[in-house]
């Protein structure tokens, strides 16, 4: 039998070392396109004090899961008057609870997804928007919040929160007096609220209500009480939306 005298190159190795790097590669691909997807994702101790440096970390493991209920955490806190909804609570079969921050970059591509669902299921689906400031790096997040909720004295709440998420590379003090401007709110009355810190507390619990129920980053969003991490695609929302009107 002739032997073969060429060198042996990586890629002739024995098949189980193919296989453990073939696995490794494969893993570090999901890994890229799931932080591709993701969102921003911080350690639940962030709050409106501070807390330890946050990291972003990819949503691999957050699109394998989405619609499930998060490993650990308590309930999610139940919608009362102070929540901002869109939609018709009475009337919706599937209610979305996100936690978002005015200032995230995957809240800011994730937004367009949740309107398209309102647009698109009409009265099956309500929406609430709740406050998640990533304060850790995000140092505009609360003072934006808080214009939100200014505007909200005047009835101009989604309009002010579509605003500054699509502004959200540009958020200061005369960015809101500018939007509070173009949706025509009294402006003495607007600047007035932003320096009153009415809300902060209000703001502080909304961050604190969703940390107790698993959220670590954002967006972080509930479908009728099940967890879906980071900015998915649209196609996936719908899939357990219809999953739900389904039943």
């Amino acid at each position: 039998m002739e032997e073969n005298n060429k060198e042996k190159g990586f890629f002739d190795g024995p098949p189980k070392t193919m296989f453990v790097f073939g696995l490794a590669c494969g893993i570090a691909v999901v890994a890229v396109f799931g932080f591709m997807l993701g969102g921003v994702n911080l350690d639940a101790s962030n709050s409106l004090a501070g807390g330890s440096d946050g990291a972003i970390a990819p949503a691999a493991a957050a699109v394998v899961n989405a619609g499930t209920p998060p490993p650990a955490g308590g309930p999610l806190p139940a919608i009362t008057d102070d929540d901002h909804v869109r939609g018709n609570l009475s009337k919706a079969k599937v209610v979305l609870v996100e936690y978002s921050d005015f200032e995230c970059p995957f809240c800011s591509r994730h937004h367009p997804t949740m309107e398209a669902i309102v647009e698109k299921y009409g009265d099956d689906v309500a929406w609430v928007l709740r406050h998640f400031p990533l304060t850790n790096i995000h140092q505009n997040a609360i003072p934006a919040a808080v214009a939100s909720e200014c505007a909200n004295e005047q009835g101009k709440f989604w309009e002010m929160a579509d605003s500054l998420i699509d502004n959200y590379q540009s958020l200061s003090p005369s960015m809101y007096e500018k939007l509070a401007g173009d949706l025509r709110l009294d402006i003495g009355d607007f600047k007035e609220c932003l320096d009153s810190g009415k809300y902060d507390s209000h703001i502080s619990d909304e961050q604190a209500g969703g940390a107790s129920a698993g959220v670590t980053g954002t967006p972080a969003t509930f479908v009728n009480g099940s967890l879906v991490s980071g900015a998915v695609p649209l196609v996936q929302f719908e899939g357990i939306i219809d999953g739900i009107l389904a039943q």
